[in-house]
């Protein structure tokens, strides 16, 4: 599987121009760097300490002991790359696709989403993994850094699963046990799941140090509700669950329930310090992705 079989060669040429931004805006530092707190061999000094016995010798500065007369040790920084886990929603929902949306699905959406980041990741020597779901965990491929890698994330990203019922919580909750290692987890799902559940897995996450960016992936059908007449509407997620019914009957209610659905979801994503990013499938991704990845170097 080539990159390009899910990447346009002009979208892949915008996403390539994003790799000067990358760096600072996936964990907010300016600087571009990630820092280790562990302490080894690294080209970057951090500090002075005083010498204690049992310290190796050959980390003593001599020059300082040359003009104090006093042992010190030369303690470092260790520079390390960022690592990033790809949660990718591949449940019924996700397969939505309206006539706006240019023949992509939320899941197509996503996916191509998912392989511009990894992309991204990986050209920067950053370790990108890999988990789908839907209401249960399906492929995880754990973090890696190698530029071979990126055919495993696009293999699984490619495979067609099954679509089943959204249990983002649920998921979530168990993934965060999972994932020992603090880094950066980004979330590309529509948020259609109980975002109360949603929340308390965020808080999960978040109390485990880990930095968090929801890609919101959104249909426009599912945000204006174009629809009149007598429509025939079918659960995505339960295919037997279909009903035909007055849309324009429907749009006031569905409008004011999503638009409750948005706000709970904000204030919840407000609330743990996750960014939280709407995209919806009449858009290129790139032009999403490149105003957020402006906006957070600004803010940084």
């Amino acid at each position: 599987m080539r990159l390009l079989d899910l990447i346009s060669p002009r979208d892949m040429s915008r996403v390539a121009r994003l790799q000067v931004f990358a760096r600072e805006v996936v964990e907010g530092f300016s600087s571009g760097r990630h820092r280790s707190p562990h302490k080894g061999f690294s080209v970057e000094f951090k500090e002075h300490r005083q010498y204690v016995r049992g310290d190796e010798l050959k980390k003593i500065d001599w020059k300082v002991y040359g003009k104090s007369d006093k042992l010190f040790i030369r303690e470092y920084e260790e520079e390390t790359n960022l690592r990033c886990t790809l949660l990718v929603d591949r449940s019924g929902s996700m397969a939505y696709q309206g006539a706006r949306s240019h023949g992509l699905s939320k899941s197509d959406y996503a996916v191509r989403l998912a392989a511009a980041l990894a992309y991204l990741m990986l050209s920067q020597q950053d370790a990108v993994g890999l988990v789908t779901f839907d209401d249960e965990l399906r492929d995880h491929i754990p973090p890696r850094s190698r530029p071979s890698h990126l055919r495993s994330i696009l293999g699984a990203l490619a495979t067609d699963q099954a679509r089943r019922e959204t249990d983002l919580g649920g998921v979530f909750h168990r993934l965060a046990t999972k994932l020992q290692r603090r880094g950066l987890i980004v979330i590309i799902s529509d948020g259609m799941g109980d975002v109360s559940s949603i929340a308390r897995s965020l808080a999960h996450f978040r109390s485990a140090h880990h930095e968090l960016v929801f890609f919101q992936i959104l249909d426009p059908d599912e945000v204006d509700f174009p629809f009149s007449g007598r429509v025939q509407f079918r659960d995505l997620e339960n295919t037997a669950n279909e009903q035909t019914v007055d849309a324009r009957s429907l749009r006031d209610a569905y409008l004011a329930r999503f638009a409750q659905h948005e706000a709970k979801l904000r204030e919840a994503c407000r609330g743990h310090r996750v960014d939280l990013v709407q995209m919806t499938t009449d858009r290129p991704f790139a032009d999403a992705l490149t105003e957020y990845l402006a906006m957070r170097r600004r803010v940084g």
